[in-house]
């Protein structure tokens, strides 16, 4: 048979970020070190709830919303769809990246795009969040899902009940106005009825959107079809994900988990592009874990081994990037890596913060959870269950402290670190393709590049 159209070129190697745990792998770093080869960085889900610090020539950076490639000239930073958007904290981000000449001599609108479709966190999203959490902390049988305040539930709530506002909505005023007015009635009953507050006043919250919607007007692209063309010209793209695996809404340790889908295939939707587009797919996790807010943690630390959790939470910096609140500490849960493997397809893995291990006398990782007198084949799907397992752990020797300015090669490192990777790549089955031996940009080795550049 004779084909009627040659078949399309094939594309460059892409290449999908992921968090293999929960959140705070250190995904800012690896995004930033891996955007040298890509033309566009597309942020595809979650809100300012996710913070990524990056360290480049001893100067930190923390970013919320803007991809974590802005540090670099010349690339496309997008905002896609799947993103719930705040508009406050996108433009003090842009101020803060300003001053600091990020932009490199550049109009930000240049170098940034915000899609068409995101929907927008309004001030009443924020507001609902925090009486909901405050309200379910005092209410007898019931607890925090320890979520930032940030709106973010509320707006993904709104945008599953079609009853969401979206970016482009912010520069047509009819329809704008049309829609607060549904969004706002809703609101008002539980704010009046529930928590006993006063009700919004929709002509000031009107004005305020159209506002912000003329100042956000240069940044308003259909990303979509941006990416779409930049994939029909074998231009790279990185996608970059917020949060970790194990929040997942559907696959995560439900109910405690973040909105949104932090898995690989939340790239796809929360782009508009195929799931040709994903290319490689890499896992970003710790030599260790850790934990922000409340759930399940198999493999915590803080009430059994108390001194070393301060420890590695103390040299690791454990603190959140957007909220500052204190991390929860474990071992290396592998079972739990495992799952992440599979969930997203993950190619390879990038492991940070191994540095914050050196020193110790021992490092365990879990290898197998027991419940109710035996083993578990993996990740249980009840969160009732995950929060009473018993984690069986492999001991490993500690690696002494070694000077990361002169790790260049794998053999460089201390062979007892060696050794530790080598059982993870041989438990989860995908080899790791970068590690992370200290904060810096240049405290990188990378064993495969994913984009195949080098």
């Amino acid at each position: 048979m004779t084909r009627l159209t040659s078949k399309p070129h094939s594309h460059p190697r892409n290449v999908t970020i992921v968090g293999a745990q929960w959140g705070d792998e250190g995904k800012g770093k690896i995004v930033d070190l891996l955007t040298r080869s890509a033309e566009y960085i597309v942020r595809y889900q979650g809100g300012n709830n996710a913070g990524h610090t990056l360290v480049v020539n001893g100067q930190k950076t923390v970013l919320h919303l803007i991809p974590s490639g802005i540090l670099h000239p010349g690339k496309i930073c997008v905002i896609a769809n799947g993103v719930v958007f705040d508009p406050t904290v996108f433009f003090e981000e842009i101020e803060s990246l300003e001053k600091s000449g990020a932009f490199h001599g550049h109009h930000p609108h240049d170098v940034v795009r915000v899609s068409e479709r995101a929907h927008v966190i309004l001030p009443y999203h924020r507001h609902l969040d925090r009486l909901r959490e405050a309200h379910a902390a005092g209410v007898a049988g019931t607890g925090k899902i320890g979520t930032t305040g940030r709106g973010i539930g509320p707006a993904y709530e709104d945008k599953v009940a079609r009853r969401g506002i979206q970016v482009v909505d912010l520069i047509r005023p009819e329809i704008l106005r049309k829609k607060l007015e549904t969004a706002i009635e809703e609101k008002n009953v539980l704010l009046q009825y529930k928590f006993g507050e006063k009700p919004l006043d929709l002509e000031a919250i009107h004005a305020e959107c159209l506002r912000i919607g003329e100042r956000l007007k240069p940044f308003i692209a259909d990303a979509r079809l941006l990416l779409q063309e930049a994939l029909d010209q074998n231009r790279p793209i990185l996608f970059e994900g917020a949060q970790g695996t194990l929040l997942d809404v559907d696959h995560g340790t439900y109910p405690y988990v973040t909105s949104s889908s932090t898995i690989s295939g939340g790239a796809m939707t929360g782009s508009g592009l195929g799931p040709q587009a994903a290319g490689e797919i890499i896992g970003i996790t710790k030599a260790y874990c850790t934990r922000v807010g409340s759930g399940p943690f198999p493999t915590e630390i803080e009430q059994t081994e108390p001194e070393l959790a301060v420890k590695i939470r103390t040299i690791g910096g454990e603190f959140g990037a957007t909220t500052g609140r204190m991390r929860r500490v474990g071992w290396l849960d592998l079972v739990a890596l495992k799952y992440a493997v599979q969930v997203n397809g993950i190619t390879g893995l990038a492991l940070t913060k191994s540095d914050v291990l050196q020193g110790l006398d021992c490092v365990k990782a879990c290898t197998g959870y027991r419940f109710g007198g035996r083993q578990l084949p993996g990740v249980p799907s009840s969160v009732e269950v995950l929060e009473q397992v018993e984690p069986e752990y492999q001991v490993f020797p500690g690696w002494p402290a070694y000077d990361s300015s002169k790790i260049r090669h794998p053999n460089d490192l201390p062979v007892e670190l060696r050794e530790y990777l080598g059982f993870i790549e041989e438990f989860v089955g995908v080899p790791i393709d970068i590690l992370s031996v200290g904060p810096g940009r240049e405290e990188t080795l990378v064993f495969h590049d994913p984009f195949g550049t080098s």
